[in-house]
């Protein structure tokens, strides 16, 4: 009867997309010795479930979000930051920022951290629940001028617009043309005070007009990112250089 019993709920929790359930048995034994009550158990077993699910989200966030590696805020050497305050970061890591809709620019040298930064903000987000999408600059301009070519723009741009946070990576390591200037300019534009967008680059603003061809549209891109944004000054000893020496 035991036997029969078991396969029922085994059955009934798959089918209901129970997956603590499946594995109920060692719940239950644990229950048993602790000589807890019916509802005692029935906790225990919804926290399990609970915990599994938030498990798998974060799993599913991670592979979603297209991280090219992790890393995270506990490796970084924030001590290397000599113009941003540790305690801003921390604040930034706390992911209010994605909750309060605010975009983060990351301005500094090659081999000062900002890559690694952002995924581990990133991460921090994945953790918190939100939707993470990372990126090149250069490789979302290819992907929003193949998506205009295949007559499918409308629908990406909504794509992205439904994501969280918006890590937008190398944005100066390489040149637009106007053409690809206006779509990035249009997927900014979509997310201004709807999602978050974490931006890093080796260039000033003042610099920008060198790698967007456009002045009135950079001068109005550069707007539309430092509107709610935390702007950090990332130079300092080279981060990348010291790793490589250690």
């Amino acid at each position: 009867m035991d036997s029969i019993v078991n396969q029922q709920i085994k059955l009934l929790s798959k089918a209901m997309k129970l997956s603590s359930f499946q594995s109920y048995e060692q719940v239950l034994r644990d229950s048993k010795e602790n000589q807890q009550t019916y509802e005692e158990f029935l906790l225990q077993l919804l926290k399990v479930e609970a915990g599994n699910r938030k498990e798998n989200k974060l799993i599913r966030l991670k592979r979603q979000a297209k991280f090219p590696f992790e890393k995270s805020l506990e490796e970084f050497e924030l001590n290397r930051l000599q113009h941003i305050d540790s305690s801003t970061i921390f604040e930034l890591a706390s992911c209010e920022f994605v909750k309060k809709k605010e975009n983060i620019i990351l301005i500094g040298n090659p081999g000062t951290g900002k890559t690694h930064l952002s995924i581990a903000l990133g991460l921090k987000a994945c953790l918190n629940g939100f939707k993470v999408h990372f990126t090149t600059a250069a490789s979302l301009a290819t992907e929003l001028v193949e998506a205009e070519s295949e007559q499918r723009l409308g629908k990406f741009i909504r794509q992205l617009s439904r994501i969280d946070l918006l890590i937008l990576d190398e944005l100066s390591y390489l040149s637009f043309n106007k053409y690809q200037s206006e779509l990035l300019f249009q997927v900014i534009s979509e997310r201004s005070e709807r999602g978050s967008v974490v931006i890093s680059t080796n260039l000033e603003f003042s610099k920008w007009e060198e790698f967007f061809p456009d002045t009135l549209l950079t001068n109005a891109l550069i707007d539309r990112v430092t509107f709610n944004a935390h702007i950090l000054n990332m130079n300092g000893d080279s981060y990348r250089l010291s790793k490589s020496l250690n």
